[in-house]
């Protein structure tokens, strides 16, 4: 979906949409983010002062994280539209080569994005335990029962995105309307028995709790953070709505149903100290339990298919920014560009979930694996943000550094408060991060160095027009297409071409696809063609990194720039087998795990959507 499309797609039917995909995580957050401060590893008891500084926290965490930070501030950081980590990363201006300064911002997003990857896993595991564990509160029986179901929704969640959520995405935005109005009644409720809850506005409770607590109070941040957990996916979905919708829809609907429920469940706590154990599901009448268990499971679906759904964007991202192997990306509609489907990524994901949900067996026990990597990308975020500020907008240092500063005060707040979880859990994110953010690196580094030695070797183009001016080759029909990665030099298909099979075609194209640091680029600005002699063209085709490079597309294009080509038309791919050596590169374990990388990655004829039947592959042999 092109960047002005929400523009023009009435608000209110996008605001509802944004419903059911943007704020699914941070909407289930009631599940058991109020629980965990009185119930959880580091709790504290119910009383009066204790509620009244938790909410008093939640309020205000809701208030500066999201409405300040994320809506106000962040959104406005969109890259032609489009939103989300590895967009920030490729909206930083650019530096020099050797910029360390530079280096470190790029490292610190793709790491950002490698944690997301972790809380795409935790996600759908800790919000579907969540809604399922409210069983035990109809009849302790179902107990036993409560993680195999679990495991069974998930199972189903993940079988169905290869259909795309086009098909049930309608049902999305009034499931989570219909979510909302009940945590807002749920929560008055209770709040107009105990109507001393809505005195947490004033944040004099907030400091009074630290000033009791000290670091158990500190701790007690851990579990707050997790009503804020959701943030990161406003600005990652903003491509799909625009910022107007998900905007209306946080402060007309979800922000007062969120402190609405999360009063209500505060009231309850000052009513009935026991209910510490499911805050939640006790708000409701017993005759409403199991209708509420199962909104709260549709709820969770939903907020599982929202990171399931981010992760397929991600993934597509970082495969066109260089950070990741050529994967099969199927698109699930016809009409939205964003809906895409990874069948790697999905199984991956499920087999993790699965086993998280397995492993940790309670969602008390797997929110001590939430949250750390959450606060980490926020902290990416801020910083990358700052520097957006200053070079982008050109915003005055001293209001710059204000920001950034408050916001980053905040964030390490909660970093260093979910740091005590690392040893109950929190070290699972980290983890998946680590893995992911060197198989990331380690695919950059690597086609890195194979560019190198391929443009070591290659002929400079100019010596090879010069050679076949001199010595002219035997020149058969048609055009043949040779694609490459190097902008310069000769395509060693070419060269390999003409030294093994002694011939020339009557039109030779040389064929580089390259990744511009945007979203999308306009069609009349895909190509650009230079004609070099001899019947040779060079060709350059941009796209952006939501967009999927198509070759034959991009040649047709390429014909409104002058491009002259043959119907028959023949496609030469140049096909490494890698070596692993010990020349200066990369370590030895890191290119074998290159070399596997590589032999698993899609075939290039696949990725640029090349006509196989007219597609021939020359090997070339090179040492890492």
């Amino acid at each position: 979906m092109s960047a002005s499309a929400p523009a023009v797609r009435p608000l209110v039917p996008l605001t509802i949409s944004a419903l059911g995909v943007v704020y699914g995580d941070i909407g289930t957050s009631p599940l058991y983010a109020m629980r965990e401060c009185f119930f959880g590893s580091h709790a504290v008891p119910p009383t009066q002062a204790n509620v009244l500084g938790v909410l008093s926290l939640i309020i205000y965490s809701l208030l500066l994280v999201i409405s300040i930070k994320y809506v106000a501030i962040v959104l406005r950081a969109d890259n032609q539209g489009e939103g989300g980590i590895l967009a920030l990363t490729a909206l930083l201006p650019k530096r020099d080569a050797n910029n360390r300064v530079g280096w470190v911002l790029i490292l610190l997003g793709i790491f950002g994005a490698a944690l997301l990857y972790g809380d795409g896993m935790i996600t759908p595991a800790i919000t579907v335990l969540g809604a399922m564990e409210g069983l035990k509160v109809a009849t302790p029986l179902l107990e036993p029962y409560v993680v195999p179901l679990a495991v069974g929704i998930l199972v189903g969640v993940f079988a169905i995105q290869r259909h795309g959520t086009h098909r049930v995405g309608r049902l999305f935005g009034p499931v989570m309307v219909l979510w909302f109005v009940v945590l807002a009644v749920l929560g008055i409720m209770w709040t107009i028995r105990q109507p001393i809850v809505l005195t947490a506005f004033d944040p004099r409770h907030a400091v009074a709790f630290f000033a009791e607590h000290g670091l158990h109070g500190f701790a007690v941040l851990g579990a707050v953070f997790l009503v804020v957990t959701g943030g990161e996916a406003l600005y990652a979905d903003m491509g799909h709505f625009g910022k107007r919708p998900i905007c209306l829809a946080w402060f007309a609907l979800v922000l007062p149903s969120l402190l609405l429920n999360y009063f209500g469940q505060g009231a309850l706590l000052l009513t009935d100290s026991s209910a510490a154990a499911q805050p939640f599901f006790l708000l409701a009448p017993p005759w409403a339990l199991f209708p509420l268990v199962a909104l709260a499971t549709a709820a969770a679906i939903i907020a599982s298919q929202a990171l399931i759904s981010g992760a397929f964007s991600l993934t597509r991202q970082a495969v066109q920014l260089g950070y990741c192997p050529r994967l099969q990306i199927n698109h699930t509609s016809s009409r939205e560009m964003g809906q895409v489907y990874v069948p790697d990524v999905n199984w991956a994901l499920m087999v993790c979930t699965i086993a998280i949900v397995v492993g940790f067996g309670s969602s008390t026990a797997l929110a001590a694996a939430y949250g750390i990597a959450v606060t980490l990308t926020m902290i990416i975020t801020a910083i990358l943000l700052h520097v957006v500020m200053l070079e982008r907008w050109k915003w005055p240092k001293a209001i710059a550094y204000c920001v950034t500063g408050t916001f980053l005060a905040i964030d390490l707040s909660f970093f260093g408060a979910n740091v005590l979880k690392i040893l109950h859990g929190g070290w699972l994110p980290l983890v998946i991060g680590a893995v992911l953010f060197t198989l990331m690196t380690t695919w950059k580094t690597g086609r890195q160095v194979v560019a190198d030695r391929i443009a070591d070797r290659a002929i400079p183009i100019e010596d090879f027009m010069m050679a076949i001016g001199r010595l002219p080759p035997a020149r058969v029909r048609g055009t043949a297409v040779f694609m490459t990665a190097q902008p310069k030099g000769t395509p060693p298909a070419l060269a390999h071409n003409l030294q093994y099979n002694k011939v020339l075609h009557d039109r030779v194209v040389t064929l580089t696809v390259r990744t511009e640091p945007v979203p999308h680029v306009a069609t009349e600005e895909r190509a650009t063609v230079r004609y070099l002699g001899e019947g040779i063209s060079d060709v350059s085709l941009r796209y952006g990194f939501m967009e999927d490079p198509d070759v034959p597309q991009g040649l047709r294009d390429a014909l409104q720039k002058g491009l002259v080509v043959d119907e028959d038309l023949t496609y030469f791919l140049g096909r490494e087998t890698l070596l692993v050596t010990r020349t200066p590169g990369m370590a030895l374990w890191r290119e074998r795990l290159f070399v596997l990388m590589s032999r698993n990655a899609v075939r290039a004829v696949t990725f640029f959507r090349l006509p196989p039947e007219r597609v021939v592959e020359l090997g070339i042999q090179l040492e890492l």
